[in-house]
């Protein structure tokens, strides 16, 4: 119990002072909470000693109101100083996981984390900001509470008292039984959260393909599957939690009626007098309350430690490193001698497998380079290498001569715009998604990258024009106007490398030729690594790369490739058949 509480405090950094000071104020709560049993007591000695007078009686009185005041205002102290304190600390710790989130490879978000990082964010964080941050307050009031009661009993007779103590080791003992099969417990079911999430996602995500090739029924047996694996490990803990959660009351009556015989006992043989015994009774079924209660949070601070570990698994995740000192130049402007990119026997793999393999190629500024090939051998990874999505294995990938590794990634994405065939438009207006690309643009630079775009006639043509909100995704939006859209905000950024996964793959041909148009206005005097996948549309590419297997199995022009009569030319034959 005391290690949760340790990591508990241990993660609210520059607010440790706020919970420290709440250890003062949760101190004077804890002896305010037993003052008024404790002045009742010493009431009801003073009228049967016959020494009680109106003084006395109003002094005592007034005494036992303060003290139900002073605790309600350290209570509320306590809690704006702890609980709140738990919400300001996963307000930052957000803002933090966001910021590791961003510095994160992008294989970490491939690799089945979606439903990790959801489970973290709306369950774990909100789980111990809600339930948890309050209780270390209330647990250092039992505390305090039940050190009194013992030491009453002590003051009343030494027998009473060591019998109090071993009531409350026996509490101990059971609460430490509870503890470690709560633990195992609360692991299984946080796990099981997150596959939940993850398959709700999934599902959610993939609708339109479930429901296109009638696999409701399919799709919905596994997300139920998934809902009763959950509700089963719920069941599961509950179970496992309950026989404790028993074992705690039993020891808390059997306790409470040890107490009561020993007093009983003592009393009849003249060894306890009366006022003592009436003290004794006042005291008797609040005596282990305070220790009942603070082992009644078992289960909420086990989910709490399990909730733990998932939040510091995903802050453990390896971030790609961003200690770069150097600035790129505008790479169109250099001497032509030195290429804009250039990949130097460049190899990468992820999950134990090689995905690129010895890479090598330049791209002179102001020219177009295609990637074309089978499906899965490697030319969105390459492409992905240069944004620096993930860091190579071995080799180098240059721009303008510098290894991207020893420029800052700020400085690398100035200079480079990505249009792929998945275009993501956030809930928000329009004006803002294609603001992203320059934030201190001008009204005016905005829409002339709107026009550029081809993408102004339909944006006016909405109800608020530019400022239409659209729906998450840009779900409100037909593919071909949200890629426009994509466009746009890359031709307000106007930077100098275009990494372009065709985007007019999967659009409709009344959208193809405006978006043709589009990518025109955004390539012009740009520097271009194409993914191609109609390979019309790269003949005039000024070097082709055919990449197969991790491999370049060609290199050359389109006249050059098509002579050779290899892969490129047996691809380009499947197209025109």
């Amino acid at each position: 119990m005391l290690k949760i509480l340790h990591r508990l405090i241990g993660i609210t950094g520059k607010y440790k002072a706020r919970i420290r000071l709440s250890y003062i104020t949760s101190f004077v709560k804890g002896i305010m909470m037993k003052a008024p049993l404790i002045l009742s007591f010493v009431m009801i000695c003073l009228f049967m000693q016959g020494q009680m007078d109106a003084k006395k009686c109003m002094y005592l009185g007034i005494a036992i109101v303060a003290s139900v005041i002073i605790e309600a205002v350290f209570e509320h102290i306590t809690n704006v100083l702890q609980s709140a304190t738990g919400y300001m600390v996963f307000a930052d710790m957000r803002m933090k996981l966001g910021d590791h989130l961003r510095k994160l490879p992008m294989g970490y978000f491939t690799e089945g984390n979606m439903g990790k990082i959801s489970a973290v964010l709306a369950t774990d964080m909100v789980f111990i900001e809600e339930n948890c941050m309050g209780v270390l307050s209330e647990l250092v009031s039992f505390i305090i509470s039940q050190g009194l009661m013992v030491l009453m009993m002590f003051v009343m007779d030494i027998r009473l008292g060591l019998l109090a103590a071993l009531i409350v080791l026996a509490f101990v003992i059971v609460g430490n039984l509870m503890l470690k099969t709560t633990l195992k417990h609360s692991v299984i079911k946080q796990e099981g959260a997150e596959s939940l999430t993850e398959e709700v996602l999934d599902f959610a995500e993939g609708i339109g393909i479930i429901k296109s090739f009638n696999m409701l029924g399919d799709r919905s047996k596994r997300l139920t599957g998934e809902f009763e694996k959950s509700c089963r490990e719920s069941i599961e803990f509950e179970i496992a939690y309950s026989p404790w959660a028993r074992a705690l009351y039993l020891t808390f009556g059997i306790g409470t009626s040890l107490m009561l015989a020993l007093a009983g006992l003592l009393f009849g043989k003249g060894m306890l007098p009366d006022t003592y015994m009436v003290g004794m009774a006042l005291f008797l079924f609040d005596m282990f309350v305070s220790i009942k209660s603070y082992y009644s949070q078992m289960a909420r601070l086990t989910v709490t430690s399990a909730s733990l570990d998932r939040i510091e698994e995903v802050f453990r995740a390896e971030e790609l490193k961003d200690d770069g000192k150097k600035t790129l130049q505008d790479v169109n402007t250099l001497n032509t001698e030195i290429p804009a990119i250039e990949y130097e026997n460049v190899s990468f793999g992820y999950t134990g497998k090689d995905v690129l393999k010895d890479v090598s190629f330049k791209v002179n500024a102001g020219e177009m380079t295609a990637l074309v090939g089978p499906s899965g051998g490697g030319k969105s990874t390459i492409a992905s290498l240069l944004a620096r999505f993930w860091d190579v294995g071995s080799g180098r990938i240059l721009v303008n001569g510098e290894d991207i590794r020893s420029v800052s990634s700020g400085s690398l994405m100035d200079r480079i715009s990505m249009v792929f065939q998945r275009v993501y438009l956030f809930q928000d207006t329009i004006y803002n998604n294609i603001a992203i690309g320059r934030p201190k643009a001008t009204r005016e630079e905005v829409e002339e990258a709107a026009k550029k775009a081809r993408c102004y006639d339909f944006i006016m043509k909405l109800p608020e024009g530019f400022d239409t909100v659209i729906g998450e995704g840009g779900a409100s939006l037909s593919g071909g106007e949200k890629q426009r859209i994509s466009i746009a905000r890359c031709i307000l950024k106007d930077a100098p490398i275009v990494i372009l996964d065709e985007a007019t793959a999967s659009v409709d041909a009344d959208n193809e030729k405006a978006i043709q148009d589009a990518i025109s206005e955004l390539c012009r005097n740009k520097t271009l690594l194409v993914i191609a996948h109609r390979l019309k549309t790269i003949k005039d590419a000024d070097q082709i790369l055919v990449i197969s297997d991790g491999q370049i199995v060609e290199k050359g022009d389109h006249e050059e490739l098509c002579e050779l009569n290899g892969t490129y030319a047996n691809m380009v034959s499947l197209q025109v058949s």
